[in-house]
């Protein structure tokens, strides 16, 4: 069983994405979770592009980190430069990834600039993942 741990700073948008993703699209055998160095609460916007891909994430909580599930994790995911940063001390047996990913909660302009900006960053997340997860199978 793998073990896939995402994280960023609030754990409100991109870690939640990329968690309602790799529950669609990993085996159901794998544990997956997402959490961030600080909690932002679940974003509303992160909810609707995910619904657009017929993913429901809207039941996810905004975590912070689990130090045990991060010590037993096979696989950290970090999607932002802070969540790197300050993410704890892993053992080595922990493979770490980082995917620097632009903060879409950040994003200004009309509605429709903002929710493009979301959408832009879901479709690499879902492209992320997708890639990590073949990767890992092909490797098992």
């Amino acid at each position: 069983m793998t073990q896939l741990y995402f994280l960023c700073t609030g754990n409100s948008c991109r870690s939640q994405m990329a968690e309602g993703f790799a529950r669609q699209l990993a085996p159901k055998t794998w544990q997956v979770a997402s959490a961030g160095v600080e909690q932002h609460g679940l974003n509303p916007l992160a909810v609707k592009v995910m619904a657009e891909r017929g993913i429901d994430i809207s039941q996810q909580q905004s975590t912070l980190i689990d130090p045990e599930y991060l010590n037993q994790s096979d696989i950290v995911v970090t999607l932002c430069g802070d969540a790197r940063d300050r993410c704890p001390v892993t053992p080595p047996t922990v493979k770490k990834l980082h995917w620097p990913l632009p903060d879409p909660a950040q994003a200004t302009g009309s509605d429709e600039e903002i929710l493009d900006v979301f959408r832009e960053v879901r479709d690499e997340i879902q492209s992320q993942v997708a890639q990590l997860i073949t990767t890992i199978q092909t490797t098992d």
